[in-house]
């Protein structure tokens, strides 16, 4: 069928190209077909057997045929009419296609020609085919003089060039131009115009020249503000040492003053004197924390830290600031959390600081809540800082967070501050991972909440040991406290441990709960008076067998030994969970409190800091140019029992270190100032480091006395080849300890 198909439309093809071939063999068929039926009518008719009827029925028959044929032939002819008709509207249609696809090709070619960017097609030899009037331009040539040539434009500067996915080609070229030197982006592809023909490149430039001086001038701006910022940080530093050196001589000085025997009029001008330094190094710390976290050169460790222990160490550290503003102050750590977590201590120890001191700044009565939690995700840990201070607007609550701001004037005359410490804690909290929320109202206190990851620390990354938590079901214990924070959040720990807890505000009615029931412990705050106490504890004597005081130090003294033996143990506000559950869990007669009979309480901690001096006298060399911190140092070590040698500049501590090393009898300790004349600090200790590295084993252990806190100044002092740094202004406890943790470790950071 195929075929048949085939040969019929090689026919009609032969046919429509040889149209007279087709004329000529149709014309001899219809005069053979005409002749023969004539002729042989007429033969017929002369013919013997001629018969009319005969006759008449073949002409009846020729004529019908000629009837169909005629018919036929006028069908036809109407079916080609209209066929005719269908090509002349297709021709029609064709020709207004062809009139609008000319008119695109005008526009296109208007717009291709018009374009602001520079066009430009050429060919597989790299030969132009067509440009546009932007090129021209540029080029400062004619159209007809560009086609058909391989002209470039003059080219001064090459760009990058890169390929994109699609295989388009960008690149940047500076171009030599009428108007001066011009930055040109170009964009060239591959484009093929007919199916049959190689394709052509085609190439769009869009002149960039304003884009690529910004571009520059951002850098320069950038390497301006990088400038900027190294000149700042420089200055910090230098400000920073040279405004910590005299204050480290201030405050040392008023600490050696304050450990002489004076008046009572001279006592109170020296502890003014170091309370006014203690400020000013605080604001100092302040300044530089901020100007580092501008800086972005904000560090987090991540150690190993006992995570109930640092909050409880926070809450001691301001319960004396708390305690002379008539405020409670008291932490709640939730057993849930693991006892060790890993993070930065120091920085969120900075921020709980920070938020806790400002709420008791801003509190007048009440008090203030460290509460420790679980977080909504898998390791991560929610703090609290609750206070019923002076609350903060809502229109305020966001301006707080940035830097020298504060909720109001009034709040800035008659609190102070510098409206840095949110702003820094907000940003350290950040970077954490987290972010710091206010809850509050005017009037109501204010509740700032955080919440950071920290991942749980294995059971050998730290050597704190955590406390068992008693287990105290079913047993009942009477809490007389008021409604205060404070006893809040014991009645909640214990409650946590499943005692049943009865809090009794009311004295008169504690005394009277005594008999109507076992009671496993008694806990009586002190703040009821020396009469309720008596009361409460000769009521409690004969029902329980723990009976426990809790007082603040400023308490003590109004305590007499009287009242004192009516309970079993005590407690020193705030409390620390360890030292409730002891209480709580131990015998009553074990626990017979014998409390001193200065004024003095000291604060009960698990791990109580140990005298940190050394068991043996060590020789120290002291490089320090400051003749007044000079005098301070040797004044500490001299004494703490150690024989302190002062040199004045880098030179001389080298070549007293030398002279030591030769007699053999070495130094064991170098004290080295960074900055001193003639020879600094690095200096230095890298000439005696390369001595050591000649001749002996041995190794001095070097620390470096430094004003500069950087992170980028404690590298450099660990790469000069010291074994830790002391930070100005020195510290007698932090010198103690660092000159103690020298046999156990050979990095030292105080």
């Amino acid at each position: 069928m195929l075929r048949v198909l085939r040969i019929r439309s090689r026919f009609r093809r032969f046919a429509r190209r040889h149209p007279w071939i087709s004329v000529t063999i149709r014309s001899a068929m219809i005069f053979s077909a005409t002749f023969g039926g004539a002729y042989g009518f007429i033969t017929g008719s002369r013919t013997e057997a001629y018969d009319p009827h005969a006759f008449a029925l073949g002409a009846s028959f020729l004529f019908a045929l000629a009837c169909v044929a005629l018919a036929t032939l006028s069908m036809r002819m109407r079916w080609l009419r209209k066929k005719m008709r269908k090509i002349e509207m297709h021709n029609e249609s064709l020709v207004d296609r062809n009139w609008e696809l000319k008119s695109a090709e005008e526009h296109a070619r208007s717009l291709f020609e018009s374009q602001s960017d520079l066009i430009v097609l050429r060919d597989g030899d790299g030969i132009i085919t067509s440009v546009n009037d932007a090129y021209c331009a540029l080029a400062r040539k004619p159209r007809e003089a560009l086609i058909g040539t391989r002209f470039t434009l003059p080219v001064l500067e090459q760009g990058a060039i890169a390929i994109e996915p699609n295989g388009t080609r960008v690149h940047d070229q500076k171009i030599d131009s009428a108007l001066g030197p011009r930055w040109v982006a170009w964009r060239e592809g591959l484009i093929r115009s007919d199916a049959h023909q190689p394709a052509d490149l085609q190439c769009v430039g869009r002149d960039v020249t304003d884009r690529a001086e910004t571009e520059r001038a951002l850098a320069e701006a950038r390497d301006l503000a990088n400038s900027a910022n190294r000149a700042k940080s420089k200055f910090l530093a230098m400000a920073s040492h040279e405004i910590r050196t005299p204050l480290n001589g201030i405050l040392g000085m008023s600490n050696l003053l304050l450990d002489t025997t004076l008046t009572a009029e001279q006592t109170t001008y020296a502890k003014a004197m170091k309370t006014s330094g203690d400020a000013l190094m605080a604001l100092i710390d302040e300044l530089l924390d901020f100007s580092k976290i501008e800086a972005g050169k904000i560090d987090l460790e991540q150690r190993p830290f006992a995570l109930a222990a640092m909050v409880e160490d926070i809450t001691e550290l301001l319960a004396p600031r708390a305690q002379a503003r008539k405020l409670e102050i008291a932490s709640y750590v939730d057993e849930r959390l693991p006892q060790n977590v890993i993070g930065d201590a120091a920085r969120l120890r900075q921020v709980l600081l920070n938020l806790a001191g400002n709420a008791i700044k801003f509190t007048q009565t009440g008090g203030v809540a460290l509460i420790v939690e679980p977080g909504i995700w898998p390791g991560e840990v929610s703090f609290l800082v609750r206070d019923t201070g002076i609350g903060i607007a809502p229109e305020a609550q966001q301006r707080i967070f940035r830097e020298f701001e504060q909720a109001s004037e009034g709040t800035a005359r008659n609190y102070g501050g510098t409206g840095l410490g949110l702003s820094i804690s907000e940003r350290i909290v950040r970077r954490m991972g987290g972010r710091i929320t206010l809850e509050s109202a005017e009037g109501e206190g204010a509740t700032f909440a955080f919440s950071i990851p920290l991942a749980a620390a294995n059971s050998g990354d730290s050597a704190a040991s955590a406390f068992v938590a008693p287990d105290l079901t079913d047993k009942s214990i009477m809490l007389v406290a008021p409604q205060s924070i404070e006893a809040s959040l014991i009645a909640r720990r214990l409650e946590r441990w499943g005692a049943q807890t009865c809090t009794v505000a009311d004295a008169s009615i504690a005394r009277a709960l005594p008999p109507e029931r076992s009671w496993y412990a008694v806990l009586v705050d002190c703040s009821s008076g020396d009469t309720q106490l008596r009361d409460l504890g000769e009521a409690a004597l004969r029902h329980t067998a723990h009976r426990i005081a809790m007082f603040t130090p400023a308490e003590r003294r109004d305590m007499t030994p009287a009242i004192t033996a009516l309970y079993t143990a005590y407690l020193v506000k705030p409390l620390r969970a360890a030292s409730l559950a002891a209480r709580l869990t131990s015998s009553g007669a074990a626990l017979v409190p014998d409390l001193p009979d200065d004024d003095a309480v000291v604060m009960e901690t698990p791990d109580a800091t140990a005298e940190n001096a050394s068991s043996r006298a060590l020789s120290i060399l002291v490089a320090e140019d400051n003749e007044i911190n000079a005098l301070l140092i040797r004044s500490l070590l001299t004494r703490l029992g150690h024989r302190p040698v002062i040199t004045t500049d880098g030179e001389q501590a080298l070549e007293s270190w030398l002279a030591a090393d030769s007699a053999g009898t070495p130094y064991d300790v170098v004290l080295m100032d960074i900055q001193m004349p003639k020879l600094d600090g690095m200096t230095a200790t890298r000439r005696i480091r390369a001595h050591e590295a000649g001749r002996s084993p041995r190794r001095t252990t070097i620390l470096a006395l430094t004003a500069n806190t950087l992170v980028d100044d404690r590298y450099a002092c660990f790469e000069a080849g010291m074994d830790g740094f002391l930070i100005k202004p020195l510290d007698r406890d932090k010198l103690t300890e660092a000159l103690a943790a020298l046999p156990a470790s050979q990095t030292v950071i105080a």
